[in-house]
């Protein structure tokens, strides 16, 4: 059986408000039997507010009453997770604890910095911030710019990894899709892409398949220098380069005949 979220108070108001015993209360709130009865006396946690455990969904008013009839009985606990009441999602501004809001412009610097695909409405819902705030951040005119650091929102606690993973999915589906519609467009009006679009689709190629990009102006300087360097041996250096090592060898040979005549 799962323990209430505030035992005790459950218990101070299961005393004030039902005719159970204090072994059934403090079987459910996992309290010692004699805790109960000095709570109950008020010898024990004097002055707590009870919580009621219906409102909070852990008890069903029908539980209750069978366990007053039945002194032998025991409260179970709701286990479902779907009968527990919804909390109310809190809509508006992202809450910013005091202890974290110095660390705003830093972790707004590395999202700038390191996720420039992020938009200034992602960056604001993550952080908990304004747009005017971020774009001073871009365009370095904070008052604090010059003693920024780029440190990592997850790092410090002002937003989970889950949420950061998400926020950057949602950015590169948005570029794709615009890549995408451009496409179509210059394609439905029978126009080449322009050259950004190309170049990024084979960049995203070339890094897909780990293939270093070629460019053709170093090939064609390569090729000339190349040719260049052929042209400047002309066929009288390679003669001449040919006619010193036959005069060597002769030289050697005529010296091994003076020798012999001796």
């Amino acid at each position: 059986m799962n323990q209430p979220l505030m035992p005790k108070a459950t218990a101070v108001w299961l005393i004030d408000n039902t005719a159970l015993t204090f072994e059934q209360i403090a079987d459910f709130c996992s309290l010692h039997i004699l805790e109960v009865k000095g709570i109950a006396d008020g010898d024990v946690d004097h002055g707590i507010r009870g919580a009621d455990p219906i409102a909070a969904g852990q008890l069903t008013r029908l539980e209750i009453e069978d366990c007053q009839k039945d002194k032998n009985a025991r409260l179970k606990a709701i286990q479902k997770r779907d009968d527990l009441p919804e909390v109310a999602r809190r809509v508006g501004k992202k809450y910013t604890p005091l202890s974290k809001r110095q660390d705003r412009p830093d972790s707004i610097f590395w999202l700038v910095r390191n996720h420039p695909e992020l938009l200034d409405s992602q960056i604001g819902k993550l952080v908990g911030t304004t747009k005017s705030t971020i774009q001073s951040i871009r365009d370095r005119t904070h008052w604090n710019s010059a003693n920024l650091t780029p440190v990592d929102p997850v790092s410090v606690g002002l937003c989970t990894q889950v949420d950061l993973d998400n926020a950057v999915q949602k950015a590169f589906k948005r570029i794709e899709k615009r890549k995408a519609e451009e496409a179509k467009k210059y394609e439905g009006e029978g126009i080449s892409a322009p050259e950004n679009i190309i170049n990024e689709q084979v960049e995203e190629i070339n890094i897909e398949q780990n293939v270093e990009p070629v460019n053709p102006v170093n090939t064609e300087t390569e090729t000339a220098t190349e040719e260049k360097t052929e042209e400047k041996i002309s066929p009288e250096e390679s003669n001449n380069q040919e006619e010193k090592e036959y005069t060597s060898d002769s030289v050697f040979a005529k010296l091994n005949e003076l020798k012999k005549e001796d």
